[in-house]
């Protein structure tokens, strides 16, 4: 075989390997190509201008009301976090979405009446303000993860995933209607 034919067959071999490089990146899922590694709850998570630190989860099977208790579908699921903005404008937190091991979402509910420190449905954060809170979830008991965003288009949405484990101490039987306080 001749040196120039060898030479081509490099040149071709490159190109082939640039552009499997180039094209690696924009195989993620849409928009959220920069997601890493799924983090662990008290890690400090940055999304875009966003800074989440997930401090803990908890399961409740109601919630004060009113007039009674209000009762999930499934059982509550209470994640208590700080949000700091890092940027240089005001940012609106979006909702958010728990994935289950089968990769369905959960969109977070939008009436935490009940829920002390509830983010709300308004969640304008000033720049270099932290914010704590929790989000309220409706789920069956089980493994999750948190999906993070930074609010933005779904073409340039950055996201992160955060592990919210199931942790047996804190699951009991679901009974409407019968709160059970720590070592009932």
């Amino acid at each position: 075989m001749s040196q120039f034919a060898t030479g081509r067959r490099r040149a071709g071999l490159f190109a082939l390997c640039l552009a499997a490089a180039l094209l690696l990146p924009a195989c993620g899922a849409g928009g959220s190509g920069n997601q890493a590694a799924i983090r662990q709850m008290g890690e400090r998570v940055q999304v875009g201008p966003l800074i989440y630190t997930i401090l803990e989860a908890d399961w409740l099977n109601e919630l004060p009301g009113e007039a009674s208790p209000r009762v999930p579908q499934h059982k509550f699921l209470t994640i208590r976090a700080t949000v700091t903005n890092s940027g240089s404008r005001e940012v609106n937190m979006p909702l958010l979405n728990l994935v289950d091991e089968a990769n369905n979402q959960v969109l977070e509910i939008d009436d935490g009446k009940g829920v002390e420190e509830w983010f709300g449905l308004y969640r304008a954060i000033k720049p270099a303000d932290t914010l704590p809170g929790r989000f309220v979830f409706d789920v069956r008991p089980g493994n999750y993860k948190l999906l993070l965003s930074d609010g933005g288009d779904l073409e340039k949405e950055a996201t992160a995933l955060v592990a919210i484990p199931l942790r047996l101490k804190e699951y009991e039987k679901f009974e409407p209607g019968v709160t059970k306080k720590d070592g009932e």
